[in-house]
């Protein structure tokens, strides 16, 4: 296993040295957790993909498990409500898809649209992992039904704050993130393992 965390380190480490001038562009726009997000998010998928190649579980007591994921529902809270000063926000959207075309019609920065876009679902992945992981037998409609109160209360909260906007296409990606990470926790069992 110690074999497998130096590999992963070496390769994920590497990886965010080398795109480190984009996470700090990133931090123009976001808070500066953005980086530690984003650190944690690859290091800890490339440790599983390389325990998954070399066919090693990790065990991981499910209280760490808890804490782990609270401390990066943490990150994610202050990633979206505490912004960089001068950001304007407060606006609405209720039409599905116009703020994703908006974005991949090229309105914006290609970095912007596609952090954006694949934040909005890939953030959220862990959810599902976390949900499937915690919930014998676990309830796709359940999941569906928490997801979607508790996101359109973080966009209700992050528009009454100003601390960003209302947008339904939000909404739909983080679902889609949510759903992605409860389809793909049989493959993450097969390398991560909760006790």
């Amino acid at each position: 296993m110690k074999k497998n965390i130096i590999i992963s380190l070496v390769y994920s480490q590497t990886f965010l040295l080398i795109l480190l001038p984009v996470w700090i562009e990133l931090t123009e726009h976001l808070h500066q957790v953005v980086i530690g997000v984003v650190w944690f998010c690859i290091t800890v998928f490339v440790l599983l993909c390389v325990c998954w190649f070399r066919e090693e579980k990790i065990q991981l007591p499910k209280r760490i498990f808890h804490a782990i994921t609270f401390l990066y529902l943490s990150g994610l809270l202050i990633l979206l409500f505490f912004r960089p000063n001068g950001s304007n926000y407060g606006s609405v959207n209720l039409i599905p898809f116009e703020t994703i075309y908006f974005y991949l019609s090229g309105n914006v920065g290609f970095l912007i649209a596609f952090y954006n876009l694949s934040a909005n679902i890939g953030l959220f992945i862990p959810f599902g992992l976390y949900y499937r992981y915690i919930k014998q037998p676990a309830s796709m409609k359940e999941l569906l039904i928490i997801t979607i109160f508790t996101i359109s209360t973080i966009e209700g909260l992050q528009f009454f704050t100003k601390r960003g906007s209302l947008d339904i296409d939000d909404l739909l990606l983080n679902v889609v993130g949510v759903w992605i990470g409860y389809l793909v926790q049989p493959v993450f069992q097969k390398v991560l393992d909760i006790k």
